[in-house]
């Protein structure tokens, strides 16, 4: 009898032995991305819930400094990275990154976009987009300035922090606002905003939890959906930011397949992912940005009290790999003057 139960107990065992087996993630979708997305309070942790509920698989995010470190990494490492997406990457470091070699196409339905622009490339997929503005302390700056040209010529008590176009995204973005609207004449205008500057910090975070939140300065280089995280969140209308009569520029962030993952299907299934609810949900009080896709209800009610742009700046992402180089070092040459 005893044989005859060890027996059955085997033959139970191999019987669920691959139910067990198949209940653990079979495979591991390796994401490098950056501190804000990853972070317990960004979108990363309901993000990774709620994708690996699907999948049946282990998401891991491998967390960089920055874009520019994500794409700086996928350099080094060549066709050996560990990496089967990255998502952090952006309209001023897109075409660096396709230039690598290491990207391949995604072939997502692109049609659930709800963006300023068209989008049609075939490798990076959005995943949130934002203008830049200057967000402003209405304690000490009840009457901001509402255009650059103004701007420029404020009274000297209107000082500003700006971003270092080198190593922060929105110091690019201003590098490339400043060009867009000024042209050739851009250098000219650097050199005159270059009094209203208190400091040029290396990112956005240095400039405004350290120093702006601290009354250094009334007016900050951010986002025009700061101001949604104030008054969700902190539940003030303190901070808002001021509208330009020239436009905003703006930035889209995207994610794209690695070309040498063995994971390219799974990458290309979180792509998908990407452009649902369940993903764009997570963004506007997290990642504090506009959703890629059409929210409707489910919009936080803050971002219908955000600024809304006259225009939309944009230079197409060939258009900034060309012409960065010449264009940071003219904004170097004017704060240096």
């Amino acid at each position: 009898m005893f044989t005859r139960f060890s027996a059955l107990c085997g033959l139970i065992a191999t019987i669920l032995l691959p139910l067990a087996t198949s209940a653990e993630p079979s495979q591991t979708l390796t994401v490098y991305t950056h501190p804000s997305f990853a972070a317990e309070w960004g979108p990363g942790p309901a993000v990774k819930t709620a994708f690996e509920a699907r999948c049946e698989c282990r998401l891991e995010y491998v967390v960089l400094g920055s874009g520019g470190d994500i794409l700086q990494r996928l350099r080094l490492e060549g066709d050996r990275t560990p990496a089967d997406l990255v998502l952090g990457l952006d309209t001023g470091t897109m075409e660096a990154a396709r230039a690598t070699g290491l990207l391949a196409p995604h072939h997502t339905d692109l049609a659930p976009l709800a963006l300023p622009i068209e989008w049609h490339d075939p490798v990076f997929v959005p995943y949130d987009w934002g203008h830049f503005a200057f967000v402003y302390d209405t304690e000490q700056l009840p009457e901001p300035p509402h255009s650059l040209e103004a701007l420029l010529n404020a009274p000297e008590d209107v000082k500003i922090i700006i971003q270092d176009p080198r190593t922060s995204t929105p110091g690019l973005g201003l590098l490339l606002w400043m060009r867009h609207v000024y042209g050739e004449q851009a250098p000219a205008k650097w050199a005159q905003l270059q009094k209203r500057i208190v400091t040029t910090t290396k990112s956005w975070s240095d400039g405004y939890f350290s120093l702006f939140m601290n009354g250094e300065a009334p007016m900050i280089l951010s986002y025009s959906t700061s101001p949604a995280y104030h008054m969700a969140i902190d539940k003030t209308d303190r901070y808002q930011a001021a509208r330009f009569d020239e436009g905003h520029y703006l930035q889209v962030e995207v994610a794209a397949v690695v070309a040498p993952s063995d994971n390219q299907a799974l990458a290309r299934t979180f792509l998908d992912f990407m452009l649902t609810a369940d993903f764009q949900r997570e963004i506007p009080l997290k990642n504090v940005m506009h959703p890629a896709i059409d929210l409707g209800d489910e919009l936080p009610e803050v971002f219908a009290r955000l600024i809304e742009p006259e225009s939309t700046r944009y230079f197409q992402p060939q258009t900034v790999a060309q012409h960065r180089k010449d264009w940071v070092d003219e904004w170097l040459d004017a704060m240096t003057r």
